[in-house]
Order: structure tokens, then C-alpha cells, then sequence
């Protein structure tokens, strides 16, 4: 397991830059991931990781963007337009959490 800095802390993270200690998570470090992969964070925005984050302390496991539709609520059309591309793993990237099951 690596580490880097960012938002003035040293936190722990995979190859991938993926956060792999969930506590170390907090909104400014999420402002910070969403800058370095290009992402406006909006009050949608928070919405959708608020609830990723929440999703993640019951079930243990990240949130498909299937699962994130049909149980958050959040159309699959919405993930696209807020975060292009690759919404799971963008998502999950910034709500400080591992790459959903699946997300390649």
C-alpha cells in the first residue's frame, strides 16, 4: 500500500489512486480528488457521494452504478452527465472509495 499527500495530509491509496482507508476521507479531500480529475462539484454532485459513502458503511461494498440508480435514486442518464465516461469509477474515486465490482 502507497501513500501520497493531498489536502496537506499523507493519505493511503492503491496503485490506482483509489483511497483504501475510508476515515481518511472527509469533504475537502473529495474537492481535491473531483479537481484532479476534472469534475465541477455541484449540490448533485454531493448528493450521489454522500449517498455512495453512506451506501459503502452498510454494505461494505462501493455502489454499481446500477445499484446506485436503483437504490440511490440517481438515473444512470444523471451518473453519465455528472461524471462522464466513467461515472462508477469517478464516483467512487472521489467519494474515497474502491472501484466498484466490475468497473475496469
Amino acid at each position: 500500500m502507497s501513500t501520497t499527500t493531498l489536502a496537506g495530509r499523507e493519505i493511503h491509496v492503491d496503485a490506482e489512486g483509489f483511497l483504501t482507508e475510508y476515515d481518511e476521507w472527509d469533504e475537502t479531500l473529495a474537492q481535491q480528488l473531483a479537481d484532479q480529475i476534472g469534475i465541477a462539484m455541484t449540490p448533485e454532485h454531493w448528493d450521489v457521494v454522500r449517498f455512495l459513502r453512506a451506501d459503502y458503511a452498510e454494505t461494505g461494498q462501493t455502489a454499481t452504478t446500477r445499484r446506485v440508480n436503483a437504490v440511490g435514486g440517481f438515473p444512470v442518464k444523471q451518473q453519465f452527465a455528472l461524471f462522464p465516461k466513467k461515472p462508477g469509477k469517478k464516483m467512487s474515486y472521489i467519494a474515497g472509495l474502491p472501484k466498484p465490482a466490475g468497473c475496469v
